[in-house]
C-alpha cells in the first residue's frame, strides 16, 4: 500500500478506533437535557472521551517511538488524509440523511441540517452526536501534533516558540472539551441541531483539518522571531476566553441540574413566568451568548501564537468562528422565543447585548 492510500485511509482507522473504543471502554452514564424524540423521556449518554484520548494518544506515541511511524506522518499525508476525511464525511452525511425519514423541509435542507435529531445506535449504548464531536476532536489533536513535529524537525536549530504554545493552547482546547464533556451535553448542538452534512462532514473533515489551519500554513516556515510580548497577549486572550466560554457553560450547566446553588459564588438568579425559568446573572447577564465571545477570544489567542498577525491563514479560525456563531445566535434567539414566549421578551429587555457587550 503506497503512503498516499495509506494517508486516504488515516483517518477512517482514527475514526473506527475511536468507535471500537468508545464502545469497549468503561464510561460514565449521564442524563443529559435533550430528550427522545418520540417518547419526550431524557436521553442518556455513555461518557468516556478522555479516556479515549489518552489510549489513542498512548497508541500514536507508541507507533511513533518504536519507528513504525515517523512523529510527523500525518503532516506528510494530510493532503491525502484530508481528502480521505472530507470523502468519508460525503459519504456518511448522504448515508445518515437519506436513509432516514423525511420532515418535509426539502432535500437540499435535509441534507444539509439533517433528518434525525438525535441517533443512539447500539441499543443506546453510543450516541451519533457526541461520538462526532470526539472523534473530530482526537483527530484534530493528533493532527497538532503531527504538524508541530514537523516544524520541530524541521527547524532544530531554531524552532518558533510560537508554535510550542499553538500546541499548548489547541491541546487545552481539545482536552478541556473531554474533561467536560458531561456539560456539552446540555449545549445548543446536542439539543436543537440535527444530524445531517452540517454536523457529520463537520466533524469528520472540518473539524480536525480546518481548525488547524494556522499551523497546516505555518508549520512549514520558519521562526519568525515574534517579540514575546505577542506570545504573552495571545496566551492571556486564549485564556480569557476561555474563561468566558467556559464559565459560561459550567454556569448553565450548574443551573440546569441544581438551580438554586451558586457558582464561584454567583448566587443564581432568573426570571420565571411560573414555569420556565431563565438565567439572568453572572456569564448570562454579560451578553445572551457571552460563550460565543469566549470561543471566538479563544480562536484570536490561537492565531496570534503562530507569530504572525499579518499574516491571513491563522485567522481564517477565528473569522470561521464569527461566521458560525453570529446566525447561531439568531437562530437560537428565534427558538428561545418561540419556547419561551413573553418571558424571552423579558430576558431581552435586561441583557440587551447578543454576543460582544455595549458592542453587539
Amino acid at each position: 500500500m503506497s503512503d498516499a492510500v495509506a494517508g486516504f485511509f488515516a483517518p477512517w482507522a482514527v475514526f473506527a478506533a475511536v468507535g471500537v473504543l468508545h464502545l469497549v471502554l468503561p464510561a460514565r452514564r449521564l442524563a443529559g437535557y435533550a430528550r427522545h424524540e418520540r417518547t419526550g423521556d431524557v436521553l442518556q449518554y455513555r461518557v468516556n472521551g478522555l479516556l479515549i484520548f489518552v489510549v489513542t494518544l498512548a497508541v500514536w506515541c507508541a507507533l511513533c517511538m518504536t519507528g513504525l511511524m515517523p512523529w510527523d506522518w500525518l503532516w506528510q499525508q494530510r493532503w491525502p488524509s484530508a481528502l480521505g476525511a472530507l470523502v468519508l464525511g460525503l459519504a456518511a452525511s448522504a448515508a445518515t440523511v437519506l436513509g432516514a425519514p423525511t420532515s418535509g423541509r426539502g432535500l437540499l435542507a435535509e441534507l444539509y441540517l439533517g433528518r434525525r435529531e438525535n441517533p443512539q445506535p447500539f441499543g443506546g449504548r453510543a450516541d451519533a452526536k457526541m461520538y462526532l464531536y470526539l472523534a473530530g476532536a482526537v483527530l484534530l489533536e493528533l493532527n497538532v501534533l503531527s504538524f508541530a513535529a514537523h516544524h520541530w524537525d524541521a527547524f532544530r536549530d531554531d524552532p518558533s516558540p510560537g508554535i510550542a504554545l499553538y500546541v499548548v493552547l489547541m491541546s487545552w482546547f481539545v482536552c478541556d472539551y473531554l474533561i467536560f464533556e458531561r456539560v456539552h451535553l446540555y449545549t445548543y448542538d446536542l439539543f436543537a441541531e440535527r444530524v445531517g452534512f452540517k454536523l457529520i462532514w463537520g466533524c469528520l473533515f472540518w473539524y480536525p483539518y480546518f481548525y488547524a489551519v494556522g499551523l497546516w500554513a505555518v508549520a512549514d516556515l520558519a521562526n519568525p522571531d515574534a517579540p514575546a510580548w505577542l506570545l504573552v497577549v495571545a496566551a492571556v486572550v486564549f485564556f480569557g476566553g476561555w474563561v468566558l466560554a467556559r464559565g459560561a457553560n459550567l454556569q448553565k450547566h450548574r443551573f440546569k441540574r441544581e438551580p438554586d446553588r451558586a457558582f464561584l459564588g454567583i448566587a443564581p438568579k432568573a426570571l420565571s413566568d411560573g414555569e420556565r425559568e431563565v438565567l439572568v446573572s453572572g456569564f448570562w447577564g454579560v451578553s445572551r451568548h457571552v460563550n460565543y465571545l469566549g470561543e471566538i477570544a479563544m480562536g484570536v489567542g490561537l492565531a496570534l501564537a503562530l507569530g504572525r498577525p499579518s499574516m491571513l491563514a491563522p485567522w481564517l479560525y477565528p473569522l470561521y468562528y464569527v461566521a458560525l456563531l453570529v446566525p447561531r445566535e439568531r437562530a437560537d434567539d428565534r427558538r428561545c422565543a418561540a419556547k419561551y414566549g413573553p418571558l424571552w421578551d423579558r430576558y431581552r429587555a435586561q441583557v440587551r447585548w447578543r454576543i460582544v457587550p455595549r458592542i453587539y
